[in-house]
């Protein structure tokens, strides 16, 4: 270190770790420096000696060498993107290459082995289709050892990792790949990840034919998409799930990933798996101030439509003004920040355009939104506090909220509200339940949301690997994983999710030592070859101290969890502080990696010294908690019963994972831990990365801010320390990246010394020292390559193959140092020079060879060649002279055949014009006697109408007296029948009888109802609704009999008061009788006559004419004596009076007998029951509603009328029920005279074609022109129906015994087989036509373009077809039996088999092994079944007209018919000699006119027959349609009439009740009366 020389000088304050400087002086003991660039430039600084180091050479403390600059050109020609190739290699050295490189937006640096990747933040075009297809290329060429060796190569990219991990899993060994991708959070792991994905899927399908992301199927396409998208679509959805924002990061990936691409033997991508680690669960409950929850939360309440918000119950009305995401507890926490690469809004089109990528159904997806959604609402439950026994528990205080995450989760609500406010447990077999605190229910709350969306996570990418994953797995020959781990973390304050994470890293750099360092060394050593010894960092002591056991951290951590509620956080951290420190006043531990100074022992935390520095962690954060993650044993119960079956498949994935299987043998799976769980799957993942080939991506984060163009370099120093990638650098640098075995060097490059001979160097290695004969080789190989290149021979001559070779480019010189070559005990380790040279040379060699080769092999093709084209020149000239002669011959015949049309049509034009004149006469005839004829038919008619009309007067006269005397006569017997009625009503003896009739008729309706009763015995609901009518009619009719005993009673009252007023008007009368006669008797009587007493009896004996004792006749005195005549008047009145009670209950009794027919009446009208089944009560009553119980009088004359009329309202469901005579005869209505004529609709001319015309014309055309458009398409049907349709056939054979009519056995020849269906010619004749049935290949076949032409049943003449019909016939086309035995693929035929519009049937003739054959044809669409009915009919109609009978009229003239196929020409020869005129093109015009005429009639024969079939069908369908239509009907009827028979009886029952009160106060007042009366006797 001269004075002037550049160096780097390490600072520890400040941003920048070295600074450049230059050296000033140099002392003994120290040397001076000044500041170059900066704001401290040109200030002097000091180094002193490192006296540690001054043994291998004067190195100063924090003094670096610093590399010349380069130049532009040297810039320009990547000298920097290998790092390796630097002359100072350490640490500033480095730091400044990447930098210059960032800063010209190379982001991309090689560290030998290790790929660095500094994150731009921003988007470089380095990812374009045109740049991954380079490196493609190159690769591709490489791994071929071909190009062009001074072509400049491609700079260092992600690509060119990923195409070497490809390459080298396609080699020989074809042994599987890893790629470990590590780096802090925002250091772009993830984008990267996405990259490598990409390249590995594209090479992985760039040999298949399936289209890629620009061809294939976008949103809405029916294909599916190809395994290379599924790969890359499946991203999306677990970003969605498992990514969120930081501080740090947009896109923070809170899990760790392993996607392993599974490939064939040729390298086709066949799937691929994804592995998942430790999912950040805790952010689910709580995130810091600027972060945010999962993506899919806050894409979900952005994104969301409007339906969406309804379904899932986000009200925006609730929210008091603030966002979606803001009013929600576990979205609002962070403040709900935007995101700034892309909306929400955005992301959830994203998420869902993947979901339905990989194969998810809508409903599928809703249910998983749901899932979502109810999260969310689960977040919202909060908790009110209740004193119960003195305890503070907790209750819910908004049960809408909770209601709503139930249902949008699918559990039960009462059990979600007792899994948030309840803990059990178990103890000795015995539950108890605790009511949880307001704080504790939180705190439930949120534990049940994160193992919710934990399980959530865990079924999304079991779904993702259901689509994604390989079918097969002995398809799969090798594989390349891709590794996004979760980079180092250290925060103020560190969990249980912190040191799971570091110890992944810690475990990840183990693994990288090994490979980089241990591997490097150990395989030096072993092959005893010259090597510097690199010491390095041994990190297991870390990881014994977090993983080993007894004494791991993590180890006694599941201890402490084994003690249930006894253990805690501060146990577990007093027993690390005494395993680690047990001395006193020790702070740091033997190994030097646990350390706890006191102050720290007292907070319950501890450090770890990790491989990138110290982390202290806070043991009192839940780390036992955590580490348990127990489901709470109301959680099982929520999950396992009464919940959705998604629910029940998540809950199965979180148990299988969480579950130890393996730990208790025939007992319950006890549950693992959390650091259990996550140890086993880092040893999994370090298992495959060591049994594969690593390739390292180190991602560095340039700065915390996330902006571009800015370096932090002593961030940078920082990452590039942690990840090793100095130690990387240097080991690439001085180590031998190539190495092969002895015997695969010697045979691979033996071929460059095509001039030795075999005594100097054998070609083979038998029987020889490997060693020594690549020594021997090598010295050989350098020997040669100093030498002059000269290809000529001796005499001058060169042979054919030195020609090739000097015309190629020609290689570098075989000059390289001995030393850059290293010969092992096994194997030969080479640097990459010579590597690159030998490599250039075989490439040479064999490029010679093969041109030489291709020489050879073009010779023999173009001699092959010439010979085939000068036989097929001679075969052309005769072919053409031959031409030529027919065309003279042709030309002839041509001018003699146009001599003879001429005469032909001179004749037909005279013949046209005879025939014209003719038509005119006969047309005008016609016309002259159609107009005679019009004439005399209009007079015919006029008289007829005048006849009518006389004969329709008096007819009309005659019905309007018929129907006045009609209506007298029914006048005067209603009013007979009315004037009996009411004398009836006066009957107290009718009364009864009626009541009787009313106790029928309740008996009636209880035998209705329990017939109705009957006819809905198969339904629960119906049964029930009998039986509370059954009850209330029982409880009806006890009423009416208690009623119906007081009515008797009170009659009996009635009458008795009744006989006591007839005995008061008897003794009355007597009285006054007697004292009439008294008075006549006193006045006869002399004065001194005796006493009147004796006197009196006297003559009270004989007035009487019988002996009446004097002590009646003296109370009859005494008794007269007290009535007086008001007392009497005031008797009448209330004997009147209850006589109008009288016939008052006697009118209630009317109503009652009316309603019940009412009832009936409404019942015949429902259909219930049948009119005439009634009894006898009288047809002239109308309905009465609840409004109409009143207290009325009798029904007037009037009213009467009201009620006829209204009664033929019911008269015609009546007439629908059963036939009349007024069916067959008119009825006469009153007040009408005629007949009701509709208005006559417009004539509209219509066509079978959909489209309304206006005259015979316009129908004859569009008719001609659908003809035409149907012939052109049956035309084209045979080239179609040649190349071959895919269908699934079934052969259905049915055989008969003789003498037996009845089919005795179906037989299914061919079973739902996929088949493609040919039309084969064997000959010019249809005869000789038959449809093949070839097999379809698979789907290995179709992608390797493979063609199955082999015949899969035997073929089907066209002579043998007896007709083709649509549909499935014979046969339920839903019973079709399929081919396969299993269940799953059998249910899926029999669900395609259900659209009968898909099937086409063939009727075959008979064989002698059945009496008939069908060929049932399943196609793919509709559209096809009908092209292929439309077809083969048509070419049946073809062989019919063709090559069978005529079947019209129009017949070809005896001796001119001839066989011809369909679309040959005319024959001109087809006539005879001796005939002059041309007559055969005539008759060739109407063969083809009575062919076309002969196929329409085909055509519309099977039309005809389809037609009919159709017709019935829709009848049978019409009939069954009308039935269910009736069904449905008469049940709502029944129904409607069940309520309204209940609400009139319930309403009755109360007119009665009321009816039965009034009765009981009038029998009180009577009974009044009477006690008055005897006391009025016995006072006086």
């Amino acid at each position: 270190m001269e004075a002037g020389t550049r160096v780097w000088s390490y600072e520890d304050a400040g941003d920048d770790p070295w600074i450049l400087s230059e050296v000033v002086a140099r002392g003994d003991d120290a040397l001076t420096l000044k500041y170059v660039a900066g704001d401290l430039a040109g200030k002097q600084f000091t180094r002193p000696l490192d006296a540690a180091a001054s043994k291998d050479g004067a190195k100063y403390v924090g003094v670096e060498l610093a590399n010349a600059p380069l130049s532009a050109a040297d810039v320009a020609g990547g000298a920097d993107s290998d790092m390796i190739a630097l002359q100072h290699l350490h640490e500033p050295a480095i730091l400044h290459a990447v930098s210059e490189r960032y800063f010209r937006g190379e982001i991309y640096t090689w560290t030998g082995p290790v790929l660095i990747a500094v994150n731009p933040f921003q988007r470089l075009p380095l990812y374009t289709r045109e740049i991954l297809e380079a490196y493609r290329q190159e690769g591709l060429f490489r791994s071929q050892n071909l190009g062009d060796s001074s072509a400049k190569p491609l700079g260092p990219h992600v690509y060119s990792i990923a195409d070497r991990s490809y390459r080298q899993m396609m080699s020989e060994g074809r042994k599987s790949q890893s790629i470990l991708i590590s780096g802090e959070s925002g250091a772009g792991k993830t984008e990267t990840t996405k990259i490598v994905m990409l390249y590995l899927t594209t090479l992985g399908s760039a040999h298949t034919e399936e289209p890629g992301p620009s061809e294939g199927s976008g949103e809405g396409g029916d294909e599916k998409l190809s395994i290379m998208e599924r790969v890359l679509q499946s991203n999306p959805i677990l970003e969605a799930f498992g990514n969120a924002k930081t501080l740090r990061n947009d896109n923070s990936s809170r899990f760790g990933k392993f996607i392993e691409l599974g490939f064939n033997r040729a390298g086709i991508l066949q799937g691929a798996k994804v592995q998942t680690y430790l999912l950040e669960k805790v952010r689910i409950g709580y995130h810091a101030s600027g972060e945010r929850n999962y993506h899919i939360f806050y894409q979900l309440l952005r994104g969301a439509t409007e339906d969406q918000h309804h379904k899932y119950c986000f009200h925006d009305g609730l929210t008091g003004g603030l966002e979606l995401a803001n009013y929600f507890h576990l979205t609002g926490q962070g403040g709900a920040p935007q995101l700034r690469e892309f909306t929400d809004e955005e992301g959830l089109k994203y998420t869902l355009k993947s979901m339905r990528s990989m194969g998810w159904g809508e409903e599928r997806i809703d249910r998983v939104l749901g899932v979502i959604a109810g999260i969310l609402h689960l977040g919202q439950v909060k908790f009110d506090s209740k004193d119960v026994g003195g305890q503070e528990v907790a209750q819910i205080a908004d049960e809408k909220t909770v209601t709503d995450a139930a249902a949008l989760l699918g559990v039960d609500r009462e059990k979600l509200t007792t899994a948030l406010t309840v803990r059990i447990m178990v103890t000795r077999g015995e539950e108890i339940r605790i009511d949880l605190s307001p704080d504790k229910a939180a705190d439930a709350r949120d534990a049940l949301a994160k193992t919710i969306y934990g399980a959530m996570f865990l079924w999304v990418v079991k779904e993702v690997n259901t689509c994604i994953m390989w079918e097969n797995d002995e398809d799969i020959r090798s594989s390349t994983g891709v590794l996004d781990i979760f980079g180092f973390e250290s925060f103020a304050v560190n969990s249980f999710e912190q040191l799971c994470i570091n110890f992944t890293n810690e475990a990840l750099q183990q693994q990288f030592n090994k490979f980089i360092f241990k591997l490097e060394q150990e395989e030096y050593e072993r092959e005893k070859i010259t090597w510097a010894f690199i010491e390095f960092p041994d990190n297991q002591d870390c990881l014994d101290t977090i993983q080993a056991r007894p004494k791991g951290v993590l180890a006694m951590l599941d201890d402490e969890c084994k003690l249930g509620q006894r253990g805690s956080d501060e146990n577990w951290a007093k027993r690390l502080n005494e395993t680690y420190l047990p001395n006193k006043n020790q702070e740091v531990s033997d190994n030097t990696r646990y350390s706890a100074t006191q102050m720290q022992q007292a907070k319950k935390v501890f450090c770890i010294r990790h491989f990138a520095g110290n982390v202290q962690y806070t043991a009192e954060t839940n780390f036992l908690e955590k580490n348990r993650d127990e489901i709470p044993l109301t959680a099982k119960s929520l999950f396992e019963e009464d919940s959705s079956d998604l629910m029940k498949e998540i809950y199965d994935v979180q148990k299988d994972q969480s579950e130890d299987k393996d730990s208790s043998k025939g007992g319950p799976a006890k549950q693992k831990t959390v650091s259990q769980q996550f140890k086993a799957q880092l040893n999994s993942l370090i298992e495959m990365v060591e049994a594969t080939d690593p390739h390292y991506i180190r991602c560095l984060k340039p700065n915390d801010a996330a902006k571009p163009k800015l370096m932090t370099r002593k961030r940078l120093t920082e990452q590039l320390r942690y990840g090793g990638v100095l130690e990387a650098v240097r080991v690439a640098r001085m180590g031998y990246p190539v190495r092969l075995d002895h015997s695969g060097f010697f045979k691979r490059y033996r071929m460059l010394l095509p001039s030795v001979s075999e005594e100097t160097l054998p070609w083979s290695m038998e029987d020889e020292d490997a060693q020594k004969l690549c020594i021997k080789f090598l010295d050989i190989v350098l020997e040669e390559g100093a030498k002059p290149i000269n290809y000529a021979n001796a005499d001058g001559s060169m042979s054919r193959a030195n020609k090739i070779r000097k015309a190629q480019r020609q290689p570098e010189p075989m000059d390289f140092p001995k030393t850059d070559v290293q010969l092992g005990l096994t194997k030969v380790f080479m640097r990459k020079g010579p590597h690159d040279k030998l490599e250039q040379h075989r490439v040479f060699h064999q490029n010679a060879a093969v041109k030489l080769i291709q020489s050879w092999i073009r010779c023999l093709q173009q001699e092959r060649r010439y010979l085939i084209m000068g036989d097929a020149a001679l075969t052309i000239e005769r072919w053409y002279r031959g031409c030529m002669g027919r065309a003279r011959w042709w030309r002839l015949r041509g001018e003699q055949a146009g001599l003879l049309l001429t005469n032909h049509f001179r004749m037909q034009i005279n013949r046209r014009k005879y025939d014209r004149s003719r038509r005119g006469t006969i047309r005008l005839q016609a016309q002259h006697r159609g107009r005679a004829v019009r004439k005399v038919n209009a007079c015919t008619k006029i008289q007829s109408f005048q006849r009518m009309r006389v004969h329709n007067v008096a007819f009309t006269k005659l019905r309007s007296a018929v129907i006045a005397i009609q209506c007298c006569v029914r006048r005067a017997g209603a009013k007979k029948a009315f004037d009996q009625l009411k004398k009836e009503q006066k009957d107290v003896g009718k009364l009864k009888q009626h009541n009787v009739k009313l106790k029928q008729e309740m008996a009636s309706l209880r035998a209705m109802l329990q017939a109705q009763a009957a006819d809905k015995a198969g339904k629960a609901e119906s049964e029930k609704a009998i039986a509370e009518k059954q009850t209330e009619i029982d409880r009806l009719e006890a009423r009416i009999a208690e009623l119906e005993a007081e009515l008797e009673a009170e009659k009996e009252n009635v009458k008795r008061l009744e006989d006591d007023v007839n005995v008061q008007k008897t003794n009355n009368k007597r009285l006054s009788e007697s004292l009439e006669y008294q008075k006549e008797l006193a006045a006869r009587a002399p004065a001194g006559s005796a006493s009147p007493v004796p006197h009196q009896r006297k003559h009270s004996r004989g007035s009487s004419g019988t002996a009446v004792p004097t002590e009646k006749v003296v109370e009859a005195v005494v008794v007269g004596a007290t009535v007086t005549p008001e007392a009497l008047a005031m008797h009448r009145a209330e004997v009147a009076r209850l006589e109008e009670q009288l016939e008052e209950e006697r009118r209630m009794s009317r109503a009652a007998r009316i309603e019940v027919k009412n009832l009936r009446a409404a019942m015949v009208d429902k259909g219930v029951v049948d009119f005439t089944a009634s009894t006898e009560i009288s047809d002239n009553v109308s309905e009465m509603s609840g409004s109409e119980m009143d207290r009325s009088d009798i029904p007037t004359p009037s009213e009467l009328d009201s009620m006829r009329a209204k009664e033929d309202n019911i008269r015609p469901v009546l007439d629908d029920l059963k036939s009349s005579v007024s069916d067959y005869f008119p009825m006469i209505r009153r007040g009408y005279v005629g007949e009701e004529k509709e208005g006559d609709a417009p004539e509209v001319v219509t066509s079978g074609w959909q489209h309304d015309i206006a005259s015979r014309r316009e129908r004859e055309e569009g008719l001609r022109d659908e003809v035409r458009v149907f012939e052109t398409k049956v035309k084209k049907f045979y080239p179609l129906l040649e190349e071959g349709v895919d269908v699934t056939v079934w052969q259905l054979n049915k055989s008969s015994e003789v003498g037996v009519d009845g089919p005795v056995g179906e037989e299914f020849a061919v079973k739902s087989s996929s088949m493609t269906l040919k039309l084969h010619r064997r000959g010019d004749l249809l005869v000789q036509t038959v449809l093949t049935f070839n097999s379809t290949g698979g789907y290995l076949s179709k992608a390797l373009g493979r063609r199955r032409d082999r015949a899969a049943h035997e073929p089907l003449p066209l002579n043998d077809i007896l007709e083709v019909k649509a549909g499935c016939v014979g046969f339920d086309h839903a019973e079709l039996p399929s081919s396969s035995s299993k269940k799953g693929k059998s249910s899926k035929v029999k669900s395609e088999n259900m659209q009968s519009s898909l099937f086409l049937t063939i009727q075959a003739t008979p064989t002698p092994m059945a009496s008939s054959r069908s060929y049932i044809l399943r196609l793919k669409s509709r559209s096809t079944r009908n092209d292929l009915l439309s077809g083969l009919r048509g070419i049946l109609a073809d062989l019919q007209v063709y090559e069978g009978l005529s079947i019209s009229q129009i017949q070809t003239p005896a001796g001119q018919q001839a066989r011809r196929s369909p679309g040959a020409g005319p024959n001109p020869f087809m006539g005879r000699g001796d005939i002059t005129v041309p007559l055969a093109e005539v008759h060739d015009l109407i063969n083809r006119e009575r062919e076309g005429y002969d196929r329409l009639l085909l055509t519309m024969l099977q039309g005809s027959s389809d037609l009919k079939e159709k017709e019935d069908e829709m009848l049978t369908l019409r009939g069954k349609l009308h039935q269910s239509m009736a069904e449905c009907a008469e049940k709502d009827k029944t129904q409607a009439n069940d309520s309204k028979l209940i609400m009139q009886l319930s309403k009755k029952l109360e007119t009665l009740l009321m009816e039965n009160e009034d009765l009981r106060d009038n029998n009180d007042r009577l009974n009044q009366r009477l006690v008055q009366v005897e006391c009025e006797k016995m006072n006086s």
